[in-house]
């Protein structure tokens, strides 16, 4: 027994050291295999035998529901019938061989990919623009689940342990509780979704499904877990009009492919600029640049939520954004403009007692410009 534990965990290190080499386009080991109904894309079957296959695999945010659907013949076939493309980086096989020392045979271990666990009171902390990412994320899976080539999938769980980050994007990590193709019925009452302060009722369709059901139940709980709490709080005073758009509309009668132009017309127009158009462009001339100086995030002047903890460092577009936060702030005197940027592209402007730094500039009130001691 405790040759056969050294084995594998020492293909567990081989597992580990694959992710480190180089992804090549497709599936190693693959073999042809024919499409099972309802799978509309090509599936692929994988060679398992005396073995165990371990599969890295990497959840892209809309690539996110895995069905796997596996059998034994008298030929060790592991056919692994994925009907979402995800990306496989690589495999590790156990140790051929007689004897009883290799793996187990039939013994199979799937590696997903490290993430962080959702926790909703540590998102609320963050800023507007992360949580609006986490909101995103959520509806463009969504919309990929509305059409799945298994056809509509519902969410039957939507409490937030159901979902990971990862690098600040949301991954969907439990693929228990979900249900794939709409709900049969006779009536429009069988179609009927009962929430805590709100019922949906969906046709019936001539097919004898209750069209919709999945698609409404998705979006209706994204609304209710999600959009509720991480959408309208501190959004730019410029979006707040859409924002509340979303907030109306998702609670009521939108489908999702309105809910996702909404959202993605939010993002275009937070990357562009476009909403800070009502900003008056004289907030910079109370302000004179220092170069190669940046604030010593020190923590003497604070704001919330921030993208640091020792000090105040927010996202902005432009040095007229950053100039409108400073003058809305009685205690802000200046502000940097660094080299980091968000997800979007924002800029991060950082606020504090300034130090040197060959790589930010300064803008600083002209009231408050330090002043070269007289001789």
């Amino acid at each position: 027994r405790g040759g056969r534990e050294g084995k594998e965990r020492e293909q567990l290190r081989t597992a580990d050291e694959t992710l480190q080499e180089p992804v090549t386009n497709g599936p190693p080991a693959t073999i042809p295999c024919r499409p099972t109904a309802p799978f509309s894309k090509p599936i692929w079957c994988l060679s398992f035998c005396s073995s165990s296959v371990y599969l890295i695999l990497t959840l892209r945010p809309v690539l996110l529901y895995l069905s796997a659907v596996f059998g034994f013949s008298t030929t060790c076939v592991f056919t692994a019938l994925l009907f979402l493309p995800l990306q496989l980086k690589g495999h590790c096989s156990g140790v051929h061989g007689g004897g009883g020392e290799g793996v187990e045979r039939g013994r199979v271990a799937v590696i997903l990919e490290q993430g962080t666990p959702l926790q909703m009171i540590q998102l609320l902390q963050t800023p507007w623009e992360d949580r609006f990412r986490v909101c995103l994320d959520l509806v463009r899976l969504l919309h990929f689940l509305s059409r799945s080539p298994l056809g509509s999938v519902g969410l039957l769980d939507f409490q937030p342990r159901q979902f990971i980050t990862v690098s600040g994007q949301l991954k969907l990590t439990d693929l228990d509780d979900v249900s794939a193709g709409e709900i049969a019925c006779w009536t429009d009452a069988d179609c009927t979704l009962k929430f805590p302060h709100r019922n949906f009722t969906v046709p019936c369709s001539t097919r004898g499904v209750c069209d919709g059901l999945n698609e409404k139940r998705n979006i209706y709980n994204a609304y209710r877990f999600f959009f509720t709490y991480l959408l309208p709080h501190q959004a730019p005073p410029g979006l707040t009009h859409l924002v509340d758009h979303i907030m109306n509309t998702t609670g009521e009668d939108a489908d999702i492919n309105q809910t996702l132009e909404a959202f993605e017309q939010i993002l275009l127009l937070y990357k562009s600029g476009l909403h800070l158009d009502n900003l008056h462009p004289s907030a910079l001339r109370d302000y004179t640049v220092m170069r190669d100086m940046s604030p010593s995030g020190n923590g003497e002047y604070r704001c919330w939520p921030s993208y640091s903890q020792q000090g105040c460092v927010l996202s902005v577009h432009s040095a007229r954004e950053a100039a409108y936060i400073c003058n809305s702030h009685s205690q802000c005197n200046s502000f940097t403009l660094t080299g980091q940027k968000t997800w979007t592209g924002e800029k991060l402007s950082s606020f504090g007692h300034l130090v040197p730094d060959s790589a930010s500039e300064v803008y600083v009130k002209k009231s408050k410009v330090p002043q070269s001691p007289s001789s």
